[in-house]
């Protein structure tokens, strides 16, 4: 321990943690993790540069009844999606019409591609019933719900090379996905 001499002429601490460095690096780390945080929420997220539209264009599976499909011509049908990051938060899942794109823009947390999926004509909501345990907000009877949403997909291939399409929800740092797999025929 490193000690100045204070005004009365006694040694004072100038760190009073008494770890060892390496002891004190888990320490802290077992610190952020009791306060919530996530260790690796400044991780990059993988980016993907090889997509094409014809392959995102398709049918896509979600989440407790989630079906997007994707058309060729730049449409997009939209049933059941949850909003992202905090938006999930509010519990509301939107159906309608609207328009995507595959763009390499940077829109998202990566620097590859993107899928922007945005949803014009809302036909529906619906609210998703709560995960056991999970905190209630405001009710979720829709009249949050945005008239019209716009949703930035990450896209990543699995272990057998097939494309997914997932967005962060909830706490953005805390880094849950939310996925689509694209429907089997």
């Amino acid at each position: 321990m490193i000690a100045n001499e204070g005004s009365e002429g006694k040694a004072v601490p100038t760190h009073s943690s008494g770890l060892a460095p390496g002891r004190y690096a888990v320490f802290v780390a077992c610190l952020l993790a009791l306060a919530g945080c996530n260790p690796h929420m400044y991780d990059e997220v993988p980016a993907l540069h090889d997509a094409k539209p014809a392959e995102v264009s398709g049918s896509w599976l979600g989440y407790d009844r989630t079906h997007v499909v994707l058309r060729p011509d730049g449409k997009a049908d939209i049933r059941l999606l949850d909003g992202q990051e905090w938006d999930f938060d509010d519990r509301w899942r939107l159906s309608g019409t609207g328009t995507w794109k595959l763009t390499d823009r940077r829109t998202g947390w990566n620097d590859g591609q993107h899928v922007r999926l945005t949803l014009t004509a809302r036909t529906g909501v619906a609210a998703r019933a709560p995960e056991p345990g999970e905190r209630l907000g405001p009710p979720a009877d829709g009249s949050r719900a945005p008239d019209a949403y716009t949703w930035t997909f990450e896209l990543e291939r699995d272990d057998k090379e097939k494309l997914r399409l997932y967005f962060f929800f909830g706490d953005p740092d805390s880094r849950s996905t939310y996925t689509l797999e694209r429907e089997v025929p």
